[in-house]
């Protein structure tokens, strides 16, 4: 069939929700195009004028492609290899989605997304079309084929197992950079106790390496533990400058929502590291370095203005 300028518009309109919906189900900013793009075939191919509301069409059609596809990714995280972290979407990408309260920000952090992948496919659903879009529940409840009262029931269930895992972030962006840069400054004094003194006493740290480069395959766990991880870190040595190769270049940004430190070598990202930092101290450490999931962060810090590093390793 071939569509009209109009229903063309149609979805180019509803194209950045269904991106955003995408990437929350998926955590993968290559899937959650892909996903798009099939269900723009499938729109292409379908009787568009007997559609009465094309939204709630393209958010179903749409819904069931990540449904099948969370289906085979949990397949495919079995034989990961070490710890799996969602691709980082760095601040000002649109894939981010509505920011507006603080569900809508969490929902998209490095924290929450791990959470969900312990969610069942239906449970990740209802949660982000209810939690961050908003979705009544009697719409959710025909996306899915299920009743609404099933649907309060997979959501609270599936909004209590995200509470028992995560504490809330939100915390004054002023105090964020300010912690941040206590962070850096210790990390580079060469001296543990700084450190330990800024973390929690369960911080952790974890890096997503994808087998592609060298990362630790279980999470540092405790402040002491953690410390000497990043010490370590941010301490130049032959083997960090001969698996940099080249001098890298720290800069603070944000990256799904959240404080980030975003590592470049020669403009291309090698790392992106989200802190979560609550009232408390930094929580936790969630470093993306698997290649393969910062293609997209590489593209974006190409094409934006972000200033002088704050710290050089070479």
């Amino acid at each position: 069939m071939v569509l009209t300028g109009n229903q063309i518009d149609l979805f180019e309109a509803a194209m950045p929700r269904l991106k955003a919906i995408a990437y929350r189900l998926l955590g993968s900013a290559s899937d959650a195009e892909d996903a798009v793009q099939d269900t723009f075939l499938r729109w292409q191919s379908a009787d568009v004028d007997r559609i009465e509301v094309p939204e709630a069409w393209l958010t179903k059609v749409l819904t069931n492609l990540c449904l099948n596809q969370l289906t085979s990714a949990r397949a495919r995280r079995e034989t990961y290899v070490g710890q799996w972290l969602p691709e980082p979407l760095l601040a000002g990408d649109p894939m981010l989605g509505p920011a507006d309260t603080v569900e809508q920000r969490e929902s998209v952090s490095f924290a929450v997304l791990a959470l969900m992948e312990r969610l069942s496919p239906n449970e990740r659903v209802v949660y982000v079309l209810r939690e961050a879009f908003g979705y009544p529940h009697r719409r959710i409840a025909e996306i899915l084929d299920i009743t609404e009262a099933s649907g309060q029931q997979i959501f609270h269930r599936a909004k209590k197992h995200i509470a028992e895992g995560r504490t809330r972030t939100e915390i004054d962006q002023a105090a964020a950079r300010r912690i941040v840069d206590e962070f850096l400054t210790a990390a580079t004094s060469g001296r543990t106790e700084p450190l330990v003194r800024l973390l929690t006493a369960d911080a952790v740290a974890i890096g997503d390496g994808g087998g592609k480069v060298p990362a630790r395959t279980r999470p540092f766990e405790g402040a002491v533990a953690v410390a000497k991880f990043m010490r370590s870190l941010f301490t130049p040595n032959q083997a960090a400058r001969n698996l940099l190769g080249g001098t890298a270049e720290i800069h603070v940004s944000y990256a799904n929502g959240l404080p980030a430190l975003v590592v470049t070598v020669d403009g291309r990202v090698i790392g992106v590291m989200c802190l979560e930092i609550t009232a408390d101290g930094i929580a936790a450490f969630r470093n993306q370095a698997n290649p393969d999931k910062l293609e997209r962060a590489t593209r974006q810090w190409a094409a934006t203005d972000h200033g002088e590093p704050v710290l050089r390793i070479n």
